[in-house]
């Protein structure tokens, strides 16, 4: 058993403990209204993005409902999140595309969906996690950290982590491992205040000789580096 399938057994034997069954805690309706909450989420936070879309979902559940807006109205909606000039624009750009090339119907294709206004590689895959079986696996700032902090990615930057995940970890998993890592980090391994004394993937990893051991002060230096190039 070589030294990546030794880590990974651990870290999916303890998140699979933790979280069996893990659902995403965005809020959304259908496709569409699923595919504007991850679009606004990006540099946002997913608990401000919710409070938004449970009020906005009221009024709007279909691209012909978004244009009824003008983007300085839709901009008002989501005023309150961060990009909201951009992201208003690109929905209303978005929602306009549906209508008029797709019928209203969401593309379940990754290059098609990362041609919409807004919709970016990791918006693409996120929303094809939700909704289709194509193999995707979506990383995003937490599992970013998690992939340098169990040193199974070198942090250089998402793409690289992307692509190691997919080599590191089966297929599979791969949809149920982007919820379990996210909610593992948020709860044990946070960016900021992180106790590695708490952290008990790390730990774990540590006690079986799996982790290179560096100190404390240098660890949280290129974890904060890591999140600045986020």
């Amino acid at each position: 058993m070589n030294l990546f399938t030794r880590k990974t057994k651990i870290i999916e034997t303890i998140l699979d403990s933790l979280y069996p069954s893990p659902t995403s805690t965005l809020y959304y309706i259908n496709e569409y209204t699923l595919l504007i909450s991850v679009l606004l989420t990006a540099k946002s936070k997913e608990k401000k993005v919710n409070e938004i879309t449970k009020h906005l979902f009221k009024k709007i559940r279909t691209p012909r409902d978004m244009i009824r807006f003008s983007v300085d109205e839709i901009k008002n909606f989501i005023k309150n999140i961060g990009l909201y000039n951009k992201k208003s624009k690109n929905i209303y750009d978005l929602s306009t595309i549906l209508i008029n090339k797709y019928n209203n119907v969401i593309p379940k294709n990754i290059s098609i969906l990362k041609s919409l206004p807004g919709v970016g590689h990791k918006t693409a895959s996120v929303f094809l996690s939700h909704v289709s079986n194509v193999p995707v696996f979506p990383v995003d700032t937490h599992i970013h950290r998690m992939m340098a902090r169990w040193q199974l990615s070198d942090g250089k930057n998402v793409k690289k982590t992307e692509k190691d995940a997919k080599r590191i970890f089966n297929k599979i998993n791969w949809k149920k491992l982007h919820l379990q890592i996210i909610f593992y980090a948020k709860e044990y391994s946070p960016s900021k205040k992180w106790n590695v004394n708490k952290d008990i993937i790390y730990q774990e990893l540590l006690r079986n000789n799996l982790l290179e051991k560096f100190s404390r002060k240098v660890n949280h230096r290129n974890h904060q580096k890591i999140k600045m190039e986020i």
